[in-house]
């Protein structure tokens, strides 16, 4: 479990690569993303409507300075734009508070993107112990009521399975390990409403991988949890990260690694060599990057 509970904690972190810029790609699954670009142009659209001079100056003071305050009357529409290009500019603090406004909202895409934002918030180092124990919970809480409100949406599903999954780290080993079947399922639904997630795939991998390697007083815990323990191989968890990896080339240094990882538990070393190479030369743009280096450069070492 210890891999899937790093795993979980470590790939959405800010950064210009990797997971966490991955993941800012589902910021809106459903088509209504936009860039920055995007977002301007819009706007821009949409300003003939109102004067030239009041239009530059609140459309400025919005987009360019990540003005976050939402007027009551704004559509559903306008929020999620507004909150896209937040998130893509890495304003945590801000998107937090332009969607905590939304919290009673009944619309699906602003309360997992709620969830998300809640949880990256809880992530910063800023923030305090007992303010990243709520977060934490509130994440759940917004991605529970999500779901709620559209079952099939694949992004609420993701965002279940992660903040349940952090939830268990207040709560012990055994809630973690009852909790696995249920976040691996929500994976697989969000798996089954948006095939090409590779983040998500790359999730059930790191599931897969954990429960393969799980030492034995993990498992025993397990066996006191069901009549029948979940369990997997190293064999489908391979699968899942060559899925992670057709479904998006080179997204995510550590899927590669992984793959490295998976073929070494394996006993095949050439295709180990492979992946772990392919890791090691991954150009590093976060701190996670120079980590994953690191650690596929001393794998190959040691084959």
């Amino acid at each position: 479990m210890a891999a899937l509970m790093a795993s979980l904690a470590r790939p959405f972190r800010r950064g210009p690569a990797g997971l966490g810029t991955a993941l800012r790609r589902e910021a809106a699954p459903c088509g209504r993303g936009w860039s920055g670009t995007q977002v301007l142009r819009k706007s821009l659209q949409r300003g003939v409507l109102l004067s030239t001079g009041s239009f530059l100056v609140y459309e400025a003071h919005k987009l360019i300075s990540g003005f976050a305050e939402v007027h009551a009357s704004f559509k559903v529409e306008d929020v999620i734009e507004q909150a896209d290009y937040l998130y893509g500019s890495g304003e945590t603090e801000k998107l937090y508070r332009l969607l905590v406004q939304h919290k009673n909202s009944d619309d699906a895409e602003l309360l997992w993107r709620l969830a998300r934002s809640s949880r990256d918030l809880a992530q910063l180092s800023s923030t305090s112990a007992e303010e990243k124990k709520q977060l934490t919970y509130d994440s759940l809480e917004y991605a529970k009521k999500a779901l709620e409100k559209n079952e099939s949406n694949s992004a609420a599903h993701k965002w279940y399975g992660i903040c349940l999954s952090d939830v268990g780290d207040y709560e012990g080993i055994k809630t973690k390990i009852g909790n696995a079947i249920i976040i691996k399922e929500h994976f697989q639904r969000a798996i089954e409403l948006n095939p090409k997630d590779a983040t998500t795939i790359h999730l059930i991998g790191i599931w897969c991988y954990s429960f393969a390697e799980m030492p034995w007083y993990q498992r025993k815990i397990a066996a006191t949890l069901f009549a029948t323990p979940p369990t997997s191989t190293f064999q489908e968890a391979l699968r899942y990260f060559h899925m992670a990896e057709e479904a998006d080339p080179n997204f995510y240094s550590k899927n590669l690694l992984f793959l490295g990882k998976t073929y070494l538990k394996l006993n095949n070393k050439k295709m180990a060599l492979l992946w772990l190479s392919k890791a090691k030369e991954y150009p590093a743009q976060t701190e996670e990057d120079k980590q994953v280096q690191k650690e596929a450069l001393e794998l190959l070492n040691s084959i």
